[in-house]
């Protein structure tokens, strides 16, 4: 089984990250080259593409911050985890949502 809750930390750790040195250094450290993000809103490949998608997150809500509500949990190659994003990361009321599932199959990790 994967550290689940190293692994929800780790991701939430990448899209705090506004330098972005350190964040392309997370990106190479915790994700693949050949990495897909998916969510409704967009996708991208690669640490490029998911590096600028994470910076378009920042430039959108800037001052806001990622935080785990809830313990992540996994089984096999998935992690599962509920985040919030709130002006400078305070909660529990956080007023952005969601729910995010990585995969580490194909050794890509998607939303």
């Amino acid at each position: 089984m994967t550290d689940a809750a190293g692994i929800a930390e780790s991701y939430i750790a990448l899209w705090n990250e506004t330098d972005a040195g350190r964040r392309k250094a997370l990106l190479a450290q915790g994700w693949t080259e050949g990495a897909t993000y998916i969510d409704p809103l967009m996708k991208g490949q690669g640490h490029a593409e998911i590096d600028a998608l994470v910076g378009a997150v920042q430039a959108r809500f800037p001052g806001f911050r990622f935080g785990l509500v809830r313990p992540a949990d996994g089984h096999g190659d998935f992690v599962r985890f509920s985040w919030g994003l709130s002006p400078g990361g305070l909660g529990p009321d956080h007023p952005i949502q969601g729910s995010d599932v990585l995969s580490s199959r194909a050794g890509g990790s998607a939303r």
